[in-house]
C-alpha cells in the first residue's frame, strides 16, 4: 500500500488578477436620435473611451429616442446625444458628441490606471 506524502495543503485559487468587483463596473446609457452623424460620432467615441479606460468593466446601453421616445421623459433628457453614468455613484451626465475625451473622462469621474 502506497501513501501520498502529506505536505502543506494547496492554497485555494484566487480570483484572476485584474478581475474587479461588480461594484467597480460602470453602467452607462447613451441617448441618441436615430443614426444621425452626431449620434454615430457619440457612439463611436464612447465605445473607444470605454475600451481604452474601462477594459470590460462597463455596460453601455444605446437608446434611440426615435424608437423609444417615452424614455426621454423618464430620464429627463433635454438634449441629445446625452450620456448618463448610473453606476458607480454619483449619477453624472455628459451632453454632446463625446469628442472631447478629457471632458468625458472628467465628467464621468473615470481615472486611468498608471
Amino acid at each position: 500500500m502506497t501513501s501520498k506524502p502529506s505536505g502543506p495543503a494547496k492554497p485555494k485559487a484566487k480570483s484572476a488578477p485584474g478581475k474587479k468587483k461588480a461594484s467597480d463596473d460602470y453602467i452607462l446609457k447613451l441617448y441618441v436620435a436615430g443614426l444621425s452623424p452626431k449620434s454615430a460620432t457619440a457612439i463611436a467615441n464612447i465605445n473607444k473611451i470605454c475600451e481604452e479606460n474601462l477594459q470590460g468593466r462597463y455596460q453601455l446601453d444605446v437608446i434611440d429616442l426615435y424608437q423609444q421616445p417615452q424614455l426621454a421623459e423618464g430620464e429627463q433628457i433635454i438634449a441629445i446625444p446625452t450620456l448618463i453614468k448610473q453606476l458607480p455613484p454619483p449619477l453624472r451626465r455628459v451632453i454632446g458628441d463625446l469628442s472631447n475625451t478629457e471632458r468625458v473622462l472628467v465628467g464621468l469621474d473615470i481615472r486611468k490606471e498608471a
